[in-house]
């Protein structure tokens, strides 16, 4: 990068620091590249499949920069520090809720759509799958044993209705919505939240 441009750029974010609201308009294109390319970077470190794109990354890096009103930008330097703070941060929360929504899916043992006809192995999770069976079971005692049915049994939907003696149709429904309870409590759970 030329001289004449690393000036350009430490005299845009002094403005910018003073308040000059043309100032984050005039320095993006003149750093976007720059912020692309250590995205790009910090992409790379990351694992296979990475569901984040560097310009997406910059994108949300540079919303966070020109929300920091209070900073006074030194120089370049300090303002890809800056950058680079926004980036890890960015990966972080993305990799938190990556954990997460995984956690949530591995405590509840349920893929999308369906209850899982194949129970955990993880003495933890069938733990917690079990205390939160015993309060659906509380509050619906069909529709716990419709999950257990199907989870534990590996039993179908039309078994399930000759054994609960209930339609198909209702089958359904009592496994769509234990699922969407379960996935609550498991949830709750994991939060630390109670009903006590």
């Amino acid at each position: 990068m030329a001289d004449a441009s690393l000036q350009q750029i430490t005299q845009l974010l002094r403005r910018a620091g003073d308040g000059d609201p043309d100032a984050y308009a005039e320095l993006l294109p003149s750093v976007f590249s720059e912020l692309r390319l250590r995205a790009a970077r910090s992409l790379a470190r990351e694992r296979s499949g990475h569901t984040l794109q560097a310009t997406a990354l910059v994108h949300d890096a540079w919303l966070k920069l020109v929300d920091q009103r209070s900073v006074t930008w030194k120089d370049r330097s300090h303002f890809y520090a800056m950058a680079a703070t926004c980036i890890r941060r960015l990966l972080l929360d993305h990799a938190r809720r990556r954990q997460a929504k995984k956690r949530r899916g591995l405590r509840c043992a349920f893929p999308a759509g369906e209850i899982a006809s194949e129970p955990t192995t993880n003495p933890d999770e069938l733990l917690d799958l079990d205390q939160a069976l015993r309060r659906l079971e509380e509050y619906d005692a069909r529709k716990a044993r419709a999950v257990e049915m199907r989870y534990f049994g590996g039993m179908e939907n039309r078994e399930i209705a000759v054994a609960l003696d209930v339609s198909v149709g209702t089958v359904g429904r009592d496994l769509r919505l234990a699922r969407a309870w379960l996935q609550s409590e498991l949830t709750k759970d994991e939060r630390g939240e109670s009903d006590t």
